[in-house]
């Protein structure tokens, strides 16, 4: 990758564009997505086990829990099409309870990880059949077809990944999900709850540096992939929860004044300028059921933990789609 020129990275990188318009705004931003090549997964599978970061295991905790339940909610020859699958390992418990499953099409932008998934996958279920699709899931309009009748298209999004999106963001982004699911479809949606700050916070921030060694990645693979001469060492991480606006926000803060380079394009921070790598909203429950009769779904169930840290919740189109809910700007 490094003998490219710059011109020929710049044109053919899928990446540049979101790049350069984020580290050339006024509030500097790379988007979230770009956290995920094969170190930062590897890096997002480590913070899954540090401590602090309550997510992962409380969400596990309520699919074993309540996967039966779950499984009959969904019914029988679904097609189960995962967002952001990574390892899969989530979805295991769902196709250990699911009546005779038409498909599952685990979803991912890191081909490496897709394929090591699907590949176990397809051995330990041979009566699922596995069809993986290496993209990024916010454009998505279309999913393979199964060889087996259907009855009925449940997208599975676990992880409390909808936070990262803003609240419009999210509205437009759950209706999209409800056109691809069709009238008889579903959604299982993991969704963070809003809790105390102690709890939050070092979620986001562990005492061993994952998450910091996981955001500063970032940088890495910009400099990596895009030719980027940004000096990673003179960032770090920051995380905190702003309760106005109900989110958890990531930042490389610069340490001191900065100056460095992506392809052919200056890129200066003053000492304690920010670029803003990740938020994540939480929700109450009535929020999050507000915001998803907007896009066009109506709340079934939901189950959540005995701390009411996280809740999985089911989802169903609604008959009459919401004539306002459009395609996000």
């Amino acid at each position: 990758m490094m003998g490219r020129s710059r011109a020929r990275e710049e044109s053919v990188s899928p990446i540049w564009d979101e790049v350069m318009r984020g580290l050339s705004a006024r509030v500097k931003r790379l988007p979230c997505k770009l956290f995920y090549d094969a170190r930062g997964s590897e890096l997002f599978e480590a913070i899954c086990e540090t401590p602090e970061y309550y997510v992962t295991r409380t969400e596990q905790r309520i699919l074993t829990r309540y996967a039966e339940k779950i499984a009959e909610r969904i019914g029988p020859h679904a097609r189960i099409v995962e967002f952001g699958s990574g390892n899969s390992a989530k979805t295991r418990v769902l196709l250990d309870h699911l009546d005779r499953p038409a498909a599952y099409i685990p979803v991912d932008i890191s081909q490496s990880q897709l394929a090591a998934a699907s590949l176990a996958l397809a051995r330990a279920y041979p009566q699922v059949e596995i069809l993986p699709l290496c993209a990024d899931y916010t454009g998505l309009v279309a999913i393979p077809q199964a060889s087996r009748p259907v009855s009925k298209t449940i997208v599975f999004f676990p992880g409390s990944t909808i936070g990262n999106f803003t609240p419009e963001e999210a509205r437009h982004f759950l209706a999209r999900i409800a056109r691809l699911c069709g009238p008889s479809g579903g959604l299982l949606i993991g969704v963070d709850l809003k809790k105390d700050r102690a709890v939050l916070e070092p979620a986001y921030a562990d005492r061993e540096g994952v998450t910091a060694a996981f955001n500063l990645n970032l940088l890495h693979r910009v400099n990596r992939e895009l030719g980027g001469e940004l000096p990673v060492e003179r960032f770090r991480h920051r995380a905190h929860y702003n309760s106005r606006h109900g989110r958890i926000e990531m930042h490389l803060v610069a340490r001191g004044p900065i100056s460095g380079r992506v392809g052919r394009t200056a890129i200066r921070l003053a000492a304690g300028e920010h670029i803003t790598t990740e938020y994540s909203y939480k929700y109450r429950p009535a929020e999050f059921a507000r915001l998803a009769e907007e896009a066009g779904f109506q709340v079934v169930q939901r189950w959540s933990d005995e701390r009411s840290l996280f809740s999985i919740q089911y989802l169903t189109v609604r008959e009459r789609q919401p004539a306002d809910v459009g395609e996000a700007a």
